[in-house]
């Protein structure tokens, strides 16, 4: 599948994207996951245009609202491992929640070590991307990571409340699956 990019974007590896978090961690310390998800914001967008691109060159389809919720799992996937991101399976998760899993994710390092889920790039960039997606704004919460020793990356997107209510239930130390229904 091609992917076509134009002035705006830009390709950068995995060891490049992982010494950039280094650097910032080691400069900014717990400043570094809000610098880093505010930087995937404003990647967001941009990745968001070659995705409209993309779906217009590879189904013909320049309106991504349209995609049917049942094709949105494997378009992203194919979309987000076309460009190194990774694969991934969307689905919906408690009334109004969507969890977006990896095996493979590009800013996760398996040797890292982190004490907690540390895709902060990823967040933001998410975060605008599926907010773009849905015309709305999406707050994004990591809560397993391969960068802290899990087997997948997951991602909860939903309305910011919704993933507050998750974060403090995580926070506390409780399963944060009851707060998606909330």
């Amino acid at each position: 599948m091609s992917i076509e990019l134009n002035g705006d974007t830009v390709v950068i590896g995995r060891r490049a994207l992982s010494a950039l978090r280094e650097a910032l961690t080691q400069d900014l310390g717990e400043q570094a996951a809000v610098r880093l998800q505010e930087a995937g914001h404003a990647s967001g967008a941009e990745v968001y245009e070659c995705f409209v691109r993309w779906l217009t060159a590879t189904a013909g389809m320049s309106d991504p609202g349209a995609l049917d919720a049942s094709a949105l799992s494997r378009v992203l996937s194919d979309f987000f491992g076309a460009i190194g991101w990774g694969t991934v399976v969307v689905e919906r998760v408690g009334t109004s929640g969507l969890a977006l899993d990896t095996p493979n994710w590009a800013e996760a390092d398996p040797a890292a070590g982190a004490p907690f889920p540390s895709c902060y790039f990823s967040a933001g960039l998410l975060g605008e991307f599926v907010g773009r997606l849905a015309n709305c704004t999406i707050a994004v919460l990591e809560v397993e990571c391969r960068s802290a020793s899990h087997a997948r990356c997951r991602f909860l997107l939903g309305a910011p409340a919704m993933l507050d209510a998750v974060y403090q239930a995580i926070s506390e130390g409780r399963d944060y699956a009851p707060a998606l229904s909330a």
